[in-house]
């Protein structure tokens, strides 16, 4: 319906305002005047977690069936965290920078705390021989999704405190390492080697950014190394995967340590350059353990063929250049040091997930960021960018001379 202008003489009636345009002009505010990096990065992001919806939809359908039914049920739990993380994204988007430093320290002894609840017999709980999950009141989590943002926020405050004493490597790395460490060893405990990896990448991540000198980051890539080495070769299940990874599957281990790894190449590999077609997935029907999770790239790759898993690599690139270049535009120290730190959470994640996919890396139970079925890692993701988005509203790069 259009309006018309009121007879000439007579005073127009104030109308006030409808909710639904009270609602359109907050949306509006949320995205005026921001860069096109800051568009760019959280298109991108939305993209890809309807991409992933997509995804686990049709990957997950025969695992949900197997119980009760319910074809849906791991989508709709999908759809659901995605329902909650997009609008949590941009509510935190909006945030100032002065909040996350406020709320650091205390975030990251909440995440310490909430972690160590994994070991908390009738709260924590065990699954593939990780105990990194809690469930409270019927609730299921995954506390070092969260204590990973924590871990960000962190460090991002105090090495931006710091930054102009990286002369004096002790007064960095007293505050820095040991809270790190706890961070990352109560993860350890839970022998969940994957997250640990994308924690020791966020350390080292954010250690760099802030400025630290090369030969002590590389002093502690190669004591991460170390002790992962020492670690993975601890446990009969991990390193019987790792010599699997080394060696080549014995006749044996293809019905135990090189079954998922092999059926996600086969799968990844029978797709083709235009794959077999959305929904048409054979490994999905019981032959691919966690296709809809750990193993959805190779899902897509079957699906939609080398094209679309090109194109979810593409998105993954573009989403790292937006976020440099949201980086880039930081003269705060703060602000640079999270957005670097979050960008490797991401993108390293990302890596790790392919790369153990295509057989470059042996098996570590890490998702694919945005798009693999899991509500905690979901929201956590869709938290640590609302937090580079919050970090760069208002930001514009200087001119260059």
């Amino acid at each position: 319906m259009t309006a018309t202008r009121p007879p000439h003489g007579a005073a127009a009636e104030t109308v006030p305002p409808a909710h639904g345009g009270a609602a359109i002009v907050a949306v509006r505010r949320l995205f005026t005047a921001q860069s096109a990096d800051w568009m760019l990065v959280l298109g991108t992001t939305i993209f890809l977690v309807l991409l992933g919806l997509v995804m686990v939809l049709s990957s997950s359908f025969v695992q949900s069936g197997k119980g009760d039914g319910d074809f849906f049920g791991i989508f709709l739990r999908q759809g659901l965290f995605a329902l909650m993380g997009i609008p949590l994204m941009l509510l935190v988007s909006q945030l100032p920078a002065v909040f996350w430093r406020r709320w650091a320290r205390n975030a990251v002894l909440l995440g310490l705390g909430l972690q160590l609840l994994v070991f908390v017999p009738g709260i924590g709980w065990g699954y593939g021989g990780n105990q990194n999950w809690i469930n409270i009141g019927g609730v299921s989590a995954q506390p070092s999704e969260f204590l990973k943002l924590a871990l960000v926020v962190w460090l991002a405050t105090v090495l931006a405190e710091r930054a102009d004493r990286f002369n004096d490597w002790r007064s960095v790395a007293i505050p820095a390492l040991p809270v790190s460490a706890a961070a990352i060893g109560l993860v350890l405990l839970g022998q969940d080697l994957g997250t640990v990896t994308i924690m020791a990448s966020i350390v080292l991540a954010a250690l760099f950014f802030a400025g630290a000198p090369m030969r002590h980051l590389l002093g502690l890539v190669a004591l991460g190394v170390g002790g992962a080495v020492i670690f993975a070769l601890s446990g009969a299940s991990r390193s019987d995967r790792i010599n699997a990874w080394l060696n080549g599957c014995t006749p044996e281990q293809l019905e135990d340590v090189c079954w998922q790894p092999m059926h996600g190449m086969w799968a990844l590999g029978s797709g083709g350059v235009f794959g077999v077609g959305l929904g048409n997935s054979a490994l999905k029907w019981s032959w691919l353990p966690h296709a809809e999770s750990d193993y959805i790239f190779a899902i897509v790759g079957e699906e939609l063929g080398l094209i679309g898993a090109m194109v979810v690599l593409a998105l993954f690139a573009v989403l790292a250049i937006g976020m440099v270049r949201l980086m880039r535009a930081h003269t705060d120290p703060f602000r640079r040091i999270a957005t670097g730190a979050v960008l490797v959470w991401i993108v390293g994640q990302a890596f790790v997930n392919v790369a153990v996919v295509l057989g470059m890396l042996p098996v570590l139970g890490v998702p694919l960021p945005l798009m693999s079925a899991g509500g905690t890692a979901l929201v956590a993701t869709l938290i640590a960018i609302g937090v580079v988005l919050s970090l760069a509203r208002d930001v514009r790069p200087e001119p260059r001379p």
